[in-house]
């Protein structure tokens, strides 16, 4: 139903896209993945209105194609008195409103004809999204995503988790030919996630998903599109499939282009005795012979392997500490108590000794992000920070840490860098090189926002770090490269997330929100705890598993040792199959 051929786009500042094609068709259920910044929202855009777009190339849209689009960041007019049915429904009501409209018309009306030929559009567009059955629709949809109980409550009451989900079903039942949805997986909390899966495999329509969640990537889809330095790749199959299909590439194309260097280098030592015999002998023989040599090599270079997709450059996140301290409590919570027009936290107490690493799990809307702000700013009788902490904050609101109207390079200068050469030096580890470091702050992705908090964070050499959803927004990549940085941290962590992965691959236990107070729990609990919701038994070791083979080709492939390489394929392969 949509064809992209050869299409290619630019910023002045930066190029996006270059001769990029792919293809989407009924019944695709598609993520749309690839690095923060890379320009997958752009794309979205010139598929929801290419005309406000001047791109080179073609995009055909089927004219009867119907789409729809759930935004990264939706909004609420919260002055509405709407409550989540009618706001679901709103395409239903209408349309029934109409309808009943046209009716009390035709009781007084002289032109039937006119009134006829309205009403017979209007059944048909009540027909095609169901609206004979649209309570019962609307019903399935909340039951389906567990959120039956919030029915009949206003909109302006959900939390923004919940109002994500609600925005999913309300797009879907309007029955489009194409949903695209843009990270709809953003602060959700475990059992909301769960929801989101549940409606994304149930919906019989097409999908374009932009999303870094591996728990979604892993369950949702059957159609990979992967945007990478400015070019294209397509995937049928799974997410899982589509990663292990890269890794055979790369072994593949690591093992010619070891064999191409080889040769190069054989040529090379040719080439320079030639050079150094002809310098003595002028014979014209020799002089061809290097010419030809010459040209053979120029071919060789030409034909080298490029694998942009296999090597993806990762950020090389570091968490410094400047003061390593003794096995001591480093923040102490006692008896706090929060509400907005609610009590949402109350008696919480817990220590966090100086090499923890905790996170806070609970649902939407609990208090988790107050407790950390409140933590870090330290202006409450009921938290004691020790007199040696030295804080790194971050924040799920990046306009809090980041000031949008600065450059990055004047943010770092804010932060305390000395100079523009220092400061781009350092950012280059977290992936911002080029013209990007004269950019203003506003114009960046989610995904780089996030990126530029953690490149702050690390900057501080701090020994306490308060991390608030630290994975969100940030692709694959940058997800385990930031899960390695908190393994190698020396310091204490207190982190707030939603994300799986992170907690169990990263954490020493949890804090767990229950009835407005916490508990703790051990990370054993924690996973049969989520093991009853979420996976099957033991998913997270089998992923663990997977993760440990994958690390060991990565060593194979730096020492060139295909022959071990190919066999931990066979290994991972089997892994892959029981995932």
């Amino acid at each position: 139903m949509i064809k992209v051929d050869n299409l290619s786009f630019s910023f002045p500042q930066k190029e996006l896209y270059k001769n990029i094609s792919f293809t989407l068709e009924e019944a695709q259920h598609c993520a749309f993945i690839g690095t923060s910044g890379s320009g997958k929202s752009t794309l979205i855009d010139i598929l929801m209105d290419p005309e406000r777009y001047l791109f080179e190339g073609k995009l055909e849209i089927d004219p009867t194609c119907k789409i729809r689009h759930v935004s990264q960041f939706p909004q609420f007019d919260k002055t509405k008195e709407t409550t989540v049915f009618e706001y679901i429904g709103e395409e239903f009501i209408k349309l029934q409103d109409e309808i009943t409209a046209i009716c009390v018309e035709m009781e007084t009306s002289s032109d039937m004809d006119a009134l006829l030929e309205k009403y017979q559009l209007a059944l048909d567009a009540f027909d095609a999204i169901g609206g004979a059955d649209f309570e019962s629709i609307i019903n399935k949809k909340l039951n389906l995503a567990n959120l039956t109980k919030l029915k009949d409550l206003r909109v302006s009451d959900l939390s923004g988790g919940e109002f994500k989900l609600i925005q999913v079903m309300k797009e879907m039942l309007s029955g489009p030919d194409l949903l695209i949805m843009d990270e709809p997986d953003v602060f959700l909390d475990f059992e909301n996630l769960n929801a989101l899966k549940n409606l994304i495999n149930s919906h019989k329509g097409m999908l374009l998903v932009v999303t870094h969640n591996r728990y979604l990537l892993n369950h949702c889809f059957n159609k990979i599109i992967h945007l990478e330095n400015m070019e294209i790749q397509e995937f049928d199959g799974r997410y899982i499939e589509y990663n292990f299909s890269l890794l055979q590439t790369k072994i593949e194309l690591q093992e010619i282009a070891i064999a191409e260097a080889e040769e190069m280098e054989r040529n090379d030592k040719i080439i320079d005795n030639l050079r150094a015999i002809a310098a003595y002998n002028s014979e014209a023989s020799r002089g061809r012979a290097l010419k030809a040599r010459v040209r053979f090599q120029e071919r060789l270079e030409a034909r080298r392997i490029k694998a942009p997709f296999v090597e993806i450059k990762q950020p090389n996140i570091h968490f410094g500490i400047e003061n390593e301290m003794e096995d001591t409590v480093v923040v102490k919570v006692n008896n706090y108590s929060v509400s907005f027009d609610e009590l949402l936290l109350d008696h919480v107490s817990f220590e966090i000794n100086s090499t923890d690493k905790v996170a806070i799990i609970g649902p939407n809307g609990t208090g988790k992000t107050t407790l950390l702000r409140d933590i870090f700013k330290n202006n409450q009788a009921s938290i004691e920070i020790n007199a040696d902490v030295k804080v790194g904050y971050l924040s799920q609101n990046q306009g809090e840490v980041l000031k949008d109207s600065n450059t990055i390079l004047e943010e770092f200068i804010d932060a305390g860098f000395k100079t523009y050469d220092e400061v781009r030096s350092y950012v280059a580890n977290y992936g911002f090189e080029g013209e990007i470091v004269n950019q203003k702050i506003a114009s960046l992705s989610g995904g780089e926002k996030n990126m530029l908090q953690l490149a702050k964070v690390s900057a501080k050499n701090a020994n306490v770090l308060l991390l608030d959803e630290p994975t969100s927004h940030l692709d694959i990549y940058s997800q385990i490269a930031l899960e390695k940085a908190i393994e190698d941290y020396k310091g204490a962590i207190l982190m707030i997330s939603h994300d799986f992965y992170s907690v169990v691959n990263g954490m020493d236990y949890v804090l767990i929100i229950d009835d407005k107070t916490m508990r703790k729990m051990s990370m054993r609990k924690f996973r049969q705890m989520i093991y009853a919701s979420h996976f099957d038994k033991d998913y997270l070791e089998k992923e663990q598993n997977k993760k440990s083979v994958e690390m060991k080709i990565e060593l194979a492939l730096k020492d060139n040792n295909f022959e071990l390489a190919q066999r931990l394929v066979g290994e991972l392969e089997e892994l892959i199959k029981l995932l």
